[in-house]
């Protein structure tokens, strides 16, 4: 009979801190040396926590799908999520996620979603409008104005254009604090009132009372406005006729609202950058583009005309995943690659180290949207690409933000070409989500003959 073996390899790190100091000094890069240097599963601690990395596809099955009722989310994601964005989907776990799950899902049916699409376009064009010719912007401080627009009329059916920018950096500001709880585990509980925490206080106030305010306004309404907040609150339990409290549709709507705004702007970013790194690629789009939609606007109907577009967003997700790691704690001991792993560990599997594998890939640092050619995509295994996480705990909006993004550059590409000015050293900045760091800077140009694309602008 083979022998357990009871600890992985591993960076042996610091007497209390463990390998602490080096993730937070460079976490996708200690990420992705681990996997080099130590294989499919990796041990160090952070701090007392004793951490198993996963960097093998069917061991992030193991997790995610096959015995995802054996891990929840960790103690560090849960308190950093409560003091942020409350206790959605996002961090609950057991029969409370499995009904929240069954009372939410209603809100993201294809049938439901798709009756966003004209708002998606709407808004996107809407910010085209504004944009002049030969320009310079700042790519992810545009797509995070316009996702916060989307979101606010999807979610909320409220036009958030004139407080779009306090929202946004109120976002931010909490995505940050969450991120800073996550990657200092250990810090003393948030008692004295510093400067930083002030800030933060003031920033997760603003987002409450935005959501609050929506939420009562419509409680006082009664009406239906066939939005997701109007789906939230109508919400019925199949099983047990049960509704959402209040607090509960509060925690749920914080959580889409800002999990809808920031991953999307990322991924839209990245991947302008990827284009303007590329403008063979680029070119490439902006013709199929071309040919299936003319010089009309785009509608839900066209994106199945297009695979190109849709491949060049999953390489863009695979090179750049909006959300680039996903933790569990182990609820009982369970083998896996040979080795036992007890109860109470942490176990991690990041998007970003599986989706630059090059046991998986080919030329794993190149864009090559061609990797996801019905073809090709069939023979990548299962869980060496999971943008979107995997199992019951998928991202529920998956299909919302892909039909966002792909309407969203059909509609800018049809008009404008984009290219990326020079001398900029973008770089990785992984907080709760994937940012560039700084922003993308880029140079807008309008093409020609898109008259009729740009008659209408938003209705709100």
């Amino acid at each position: 009979m083979a022998t357990i073996q009871i600890l992985p390899p591993g960076p042996k790190g610091l007497p209390f801190l463990g390998s602490l100091r080096q993730l937070q000094q460079d976490r996708i890069g200690f990420l992705t040396q681990n996997q080099r240097a130590y294989g499919d599963i990796v041990h160090y601690k952070l701090g007392p926590r004793h951490v198993y990395q996963l960097n093998n596809h069917e061991h992030v099955q193991y997790v995610l799908v096959k015995h995802a009722d054996q891990f929840q989310k960790t103690p560090t994601l849960k308190n950093a999520s409560k003091d942020s964005i409350g206790q959605g989907l996002l961090t609950s776990d057991g029969d409370l996620h499995k009904r929240q799950r069954r009372l939410v899902q209603p809100a993201f049916h294809h049938n439901r979603i798709a009756t966003y699409a004209d708002t998606m376009v709407n808004y996107t064009s809407d910010m085209l409008n504004d944009w002049e010719n030969g320009k310079q912007i700042g790519m992810l401080n545009e797509m995070m104005h316009l996702t916060m627009r989307i979101v606010g009329k999807t979610l909320f059916d409220t036009d958030v254009t004139e407080a779009a920018d306090s929202i946004g950096a109120a976002i931010s500001v909490g995505i940050e604090a969450m991120s800073d709880r996550i990657s200092h585990p250990l810090q003393l509980k948030e008692k004295f009132p510093t400067a930083i925490r002030r800030k933060r206080r003031a920033a997760l106030n603003t987002i409450d009372e935005t959501i609050v305010g929506f939420i009562e306004e419509r409680q006082a309404s009664g009406e239906d406005k066939g939005d997701l907040l109007s789906m939230l609150l109508m919400a019925v339990d199949e099983q047990d006729g049960g509704t959402m409290t209040t607090k509960q549709v509060k925690d749920e709507a914080m959580t889409l609202f800002a999990a809808g705004h920031e991953t999307t702007a990322n991924a839209l970013a990245w991947t302008f950058y990827l284009l303007g790194q590329h403008p063979e690629i680029e070119q490439k789009l902006a013709a199929e583009i071309k040919t299936m939609i003319g010089t009309r606007r785009p509608t839900l109907a066209d994106l199945p005309k297009m695979p190109f577009l849709e491949m060049v967003v999953k390489e863009s997700m695979r090179l750049y995943p909006p959300a680039w790691t996903v933790s569990r704690e182990a609820q009982s001991d369970f083998e896996l690659g040979g080795y036992t792993i007890p109860k109470g560990s942490i176990v991690m599997m990041s998007m970003y180290v599986l989706h630059h594998d090059e046991r998986y890939w080919e030329q794993p640092e190149a864009f090559l949207p061609e990797r996801f050619a019905a073809a090709n995509e069939e023979n990548i295994p299962k869980y060496a690409y999971f943008p979107f996480g995997g199992g019951s705990r998928v991202c529920i909006g998956n299909q919302f933000a892909m039909m966002e993004a792909e309407l969203v550059f059909a509609t800018i590409l049809q008009r404008y070409h984009l290219s990326l000015l020079s001398g900029q050293n973008i770089k990785l900045n992984p907080l709760v989500t994937l940012r560039p760091e700084p922003d993308i800077q880029m140079r807008i140009e309008r093409r020609e003959g898109v008259v009729e694309a740009e008659k209408a602008a938003v209705a709100v």
